[in-house]
């Protein structure tokens, strides 16, 4: 019982030590974003800066026309399309669309450029686009859909599959937020596509059927046409998405000054006074990114690392430089001195000569069990050889290769052996055939007679 009792306390200043004699970071606060689903990343860097259940499979309703558009701009760069080139919607482009679906009212047998297209399909998610260019890139529905999910495969999406290019719900139609981000920031590549999904409004010339029309933003952040009370000063784009079974979702992108971020909410619902959460979670999550981060100089390219010479007269040192002074985006309250971990990833000892700018190795910053940047380290200078010590160092090296071991080995063997025998087995057999001829004879004098 006793012993117990020991056991207990000790357990118990373990837990109490677990607590409170670990250093820890200091933590930033979350934001505790109210979606199924949520990432924001810093688009510069690709840093991660918060995530929620950011690769569980999730319904993107009509954020799948960022993919379509991918597929679309990147037929363009082949030469397969051009954005002035005309479309004619048909029938079966037009065929499994519901009735409520969103709609440019485009109609079978209009006449639309690809540009113009992509404008319907980003602006106002005209469901019917996504059809008419997916035959116009692959001919067929079914065709531009396998199309999508080898592109997806292709950028790394691990939860993703389509079976349409509207986002109409399907049950096998999903992704995650961050295949989002990853189909997301390969069209941002795309000038074209910043264009038209950061446009507030667009006007559609008259065409061959239909008359000029005006198309509105889906996207409160950058447009009050449809919303009032969501404008985000610096938001752009991207695009929305909403069904009954995947709610709320919006991809998102806004810059303030010289840094620029990423979000994904998906699965956002309403609040009690009737906001989209899309929204309002997305402008929370932005200002919690650019208000709790902020870019920090982790290395400079005036620090110096020794490493030791060797083959060289001249010095038994050289130092070596960060490659440029290098910034990682991080959270504003940890402490440069006491929380960035520096790892250097340099040789005991380098071979002269040396040329100032050769990489002698890397250094690695890292925070919170993150890489954040590494780097080259480089000779800040010359180092000269001497010619003796390389000689000398080529014998040696030589000397010390495996296979030149094993020789001298077999050589000193073989020169023993043969010793051995010059000296031992040799002289007994000159001796023994000394010895065989003088007592094995026979006189073979005359004879005398009788």
């Amino acid at each position: 019982m006793k012993i117990r009792r020991i056991l207990s306390v000790f357990l118990l200043c373990v837990l109490l030590w677990g607590l409170f004699g670990i250093p820890r970071a200091y933590a930033l606060d979350d934001p505790d974003i109210q979606a199924k689903a949520a990432l924001l990343v810093d688009a510069d860097s690709g840093l991660l800066l918060y995530g929620k259940d950011e690769r569980s499979v999730q319904y993107p309703a009509s954020i799948t026309k960022v993919m379509v558009a991918l597929l679309v701009l990147e037929a363009v760069d082949r030469g397969e399309l051009r954005m002035d080139q005309p479309i004619t919607a048909t029938a079966t482009a037009l065929a499994d669309l519901t009735a409520d679906s969103s709609t440019a009212d485009i109609k079978v047998g209009e006449v639309l450029t690809v540009e113009q297209l992509l404008y319907c399909m980003l602006v106002v998610s005209a469901n019917e686009t996504g059809n008419i260019l997916a035959e116009a890139v692959d001919g067929s529905k079914e065709a531009f859909v396998e199309h999508m999910n080898r592109r997806a495969a292709e950028l790394g999406c691990e939860n993703t599959h389509f079976v349409n290019t509207s986002g109409l719900h399907n049950p096998s139609h999903y992704t995650s937020a961050r295949d989002i981000y990853l189909f997301t920031r390969e069209a941002m590549k795309h000038e074209a596509f910043l264009t038209i999904c950061g446009s507030k409004s667009y006007t559609v010339p008259a065409t061959n059927i239909s008359p000029e029309r005006e198309l509105h933003s889906t996207n409160g952040l950058i447009s009050n046409w449809r919303y009032l009370g969501y404008l985000y000063d610096g938001a752009f784009g991207i695009k929305t998405g909403t069904t009954e079974e995947a709610g709320k979702c919006l991809v998102a992108g806004a810059r303030r000054g010289d840094r620029t971020l990423i979000s994904v909410i998906l699965g956002a619902g309403s609040s009690e006074d009737g906001k989209n959460m899309s929204f309002t979670e997305t402008s929370r999550l932005f200002d919690w990114g650019f208000d709790s981060f902020a870019p920090l100089t982790v290395l400079r390219a005036e620090q110096l690392y020794g490493v030791s010479v060797t083959l060289s007269k001249e010095t038994d040192t050289v130092m070596a430089h960060p490659e440029k002074d290098t910034q990682a985006i991080l959270p504003k309250d940890l402490d440069p001195e006491t929380d960035l971990i520096y790892t250097l990833d340099l040789p005991e000892s380098v071979e002269a000569p040396i040329s100032a700018g050769d990489v002698l190795g890397h250094i690695t910053v890292s925070y919170n069990g993150h890489d954040y940047a590494t780097v080259p380290l480089l000779a800040i200078s010359d180092v000269s050889a001497s010619g003796f010590l390389v000689g000398k160092n080529a014998v040696l090296s030589f000397f010390s290769l495996t296979y030149v071991k094993v020789g001298l080995i077999l050589l000193v063997i073989a020169v023993a052996l043969f010793l051995f025998w010059w000296h031992t087995v040799r002289p007994r057999r000159r001796y023994g055939r000394n010895r065989r001829r003088s007592g094995g004879g026979s006189y073979r004098g005359r004879g005398r007679r009788r």
